[in-house]
């Protein structure tokens, strides 16, 4: 039986409900992290309620000053005008205290919560990095950039100002009731219970605007995503006239968001207003009943002015509580999307055995062997792309892998990197299985090449070091190494240019050219090459090729090529069909077999043949 999507929703928010507890608890090492900041916003609670507590105490003796009521003890050996000035100098001494105490907490917290925020995003971009490849090719990158910005923001908020501000109001309430309690008990038990029905409100409010944040996050999702889909596919959308197709899709997802943040506004300022009648009523019933006690002469005026500035105050710290509600709401949406990503188990985990692969290849004559145990792999479980491939590339030897599309070539060298695992099987490199080598040990010890180079926003030497501490004299000698030097040079500010986003202000042959001088500097033992050269004109490759030639000496090489004339010189090619491994040879014996090697050279010679001159 299929079930709604208000049914999933509701059956979500419950169960979020029921985890608030554990998902605050998760936060609480953040919070260890900063203690004195902690301490000393809590320590400031103490003078600020109290001084907030007796400023309506002291306004409503001056009435019964004024009056000439019964007022306190020490004030009847004053004269009217010196008992004034003492109240008066009373009254600013408070207010002094709570602006004080009040700018320096509110300073503290927000330092605080800026702290707390940073270590979050910190903790999360880390995690982020380090899942598997698998996590983003099934999650839109938009979901992700708005889990890291606007979900953080709003778990920033809840330490910012919610946390430190429930606990305040809390204190703050409590004072004010004890504190009208011992002046007139019947007055303050109106107060007292014309709570609980605000209370109730404010809970239901409050649960309503939970369902409705969280399917505003969930629409605010699409809507990232939408708009990073569109903004990458830029050049699709204008070449196929998709301009207006996707405005209005984006337009429906925009519109889905405004209603769904409607309806958090609705029940927020339901809220509020709920509160604003609540307060009135309630300085009403104060004048009401506080009349009749004056009637009876029960009480002073001085007691009722107390008591009228009392309701005010009684119901300001409910409103902030109700915003501070509002603030956890979307608080514990945020904590609950960030856990689950959180939560995302990292697939490629370092291997606690703790071998030194890299020491231990120095003192070896020859290095650079891959061996493939009967691995078998899918990206699916029993969906197998690759099936019992059981072969061994010997050091320094140079094999390509060809086939049709979706032989399995890629994911050859996916499990090389160790961007995946095998599903079963084992990887060796120099006899150890790649799982029980560091990947960062892995990642120099395999160099790999793509066919699509992506750079970084910062300057062209960055972008050959990518943050490792390499100098300037090592980046020009591999530069030079990959014939890129004099490319570089002619830039405008030869190694220190600054590259946009993307390295659009590269042409893709630059750019590839510096993925090559990328690899070189590291000085890999072992080369992989995914079609590195489909994309480069015929002078660029021609510069690559003679690279290539210098970089290949005494380096074991996978080559994947589409163009085969392009692997006539390798000592060994895998010919790939369904995962597995068909033919094997150098480019003469598969030729002679007449096999799958031969056909799919035929047609590329034949196409070469009937390629018109331009």
């Amino acid at each position: 039986m299929a079930i709604s999507p208000d049914a999933q929703l509701k059956e979500s928010v419950k169960d979020l409900r029921t985890s608030d507890r554990r998902l605050i608890l998760k936060l609480i090492p953040y919070l260890r992290r900063y203690p004195r900041l902690l301490l000393l916003s809590v320590s400031l609670l103490l003078p600020l309620s109290i001084a907030g507590a007796i400023q309506p105490l002291i306004i409503g003796q001056a009435v019964s000053l004024l009056r000439q009521e019964k007022t306190w003890g020490f004030l009847q050996q004053f004269s009217l005008e010196k008992g004034l000035q003492f109240l008066i100098i009373l009254l600013l001494v408070t207010i002094i205290i709570r602006l004080v105490c009040s700018s320096t907490q509110g300073f503290i917290v927000q330092k605080l919560g800026q702290n707390i925020t940073a270590a979050i995003r910190d903790d999360l971009f880390t995690h982020v990095t380090s899942l598997g490849i698998s996590f983003f090719n099934r999650t839109p990158v938009g979901r992700l950039i708005t889990r890291l910005t606007s979900d953080v923001e709003a778990l920033g908020d809840v330490f910012a100002s919610g946390a430190i501000g429930v606990i305040s109001d809390t204190i703050y309430i409590l004072f004010i009731i004890v504190t009208m309690f011992t002046v007139q008990a019947q007055l303050a038990l109106m107060l007292v219970l014309m709570m609980l029905p605000i209370t109730v409100l404010i809970i239901y409010f409050q649960r309503q605007y939970r369902k409705a944040n969280y399917k505003s996050r969930e629409k605010l999702s699409e809507l990232n995503s939408m708009l990073q889909e569109n903004l990458a596919g830029i050049n699709v959308v204008q070449l196929f006239r998709r301009e207006q197709f996707n405005s209005e899709l984006f337009r429906a997802i925009n519109s889905d968001y405004r209603q769904a943040t409607n309806k958090t506004i609705f029940h927020d300022s339901a809220v509020s207003a709920t509160l604003e009648w609540i307060s009135l009523v309630a300085i009403a019933s104060v004048l009401w009943l506080g009349g009749m006690f004056i009637i009876d002469d029960t009480i002073t005026f001085g007691t009722l002015s107390a008591f009228i500035l009392y309701a005010q105050r009684l119901f300001n710290p409910l409103r902030q509580f109700a915003d501070k509600f509002t603030m956890f709401q979307a608080g514990f949406t945020a904590i609950e999307r960030i856990t689950e990503l959180m939560k995302e188990p990292i697939e490629i985990k370092e291997s606690d055995k703790n071998i030194q692969f890299l020491d231990s290849r120095k003192y070896q004559d020859k290095v650079g062997e891959i061996c493939f145990d009967h691995v078998w792999f899918g990206y699916k479980p029993d969906e197998f792309v690759l099936k019992d491939l059981n072969f061994t590339i010997s050091p320094g030897e140079k094999v390509a892998l060809v086939g049709p599309t979706g032989a399995g070539k890629s994911s050859i060298i996916r499990l090389l990197s160790r961007l995946y695992e095998p599903t079963k099987g084992r990887i060796l490199i120099d006899g150890v299985d790649i799982r029980d080598i560091s990947k960062k040990e892995l990642r120099q010890y395999v160099g790999m090449i793509l066919q699509e180079s992506f750079l970084f926003a910062g300057d062209v030497k960055r972008n050959i070091t990518l943050g490792e501490n390499y100098s300037l004299e090592a980046v020009q000698q591999a530069a030079k190494l990959t014939n890129v030097h004099h490319l570089i040079e002619d830039l405008p500010q030869g190694y220190h240019t600054q590259l946009r986003e993307r390295g659009t202000n590269l042409s893709g042959g630059q750019k590839q050219l510096l993925a090559f001088a990328r690899v070189a500097i590291r000085n890999p033992h072992i080369l992989v090459l995914d079609e590195a050269t489909a994309s480069l004109d015929v002078q660029t490759e021609a510069l690559i090729q003679e690279a290539l030639q210098k970089l290949l000496i005494n380096r074991t090489a996978v080559i994947i090529a589409h163009r085969l004339s392009t692997i006539r010189d390798v000592d060994k090619i895998f010919v790939l069909k369904e995962g597995m491994i068909i033919e094997s040879g150098s480019h003469q014996q598969l030729l002679r077999e007449k096999g799958l090697y031969h056909s799919l050279y035929q047609l590329q010679m034949m196409g070469y043949e009937e390629s018109p001159t331009y």
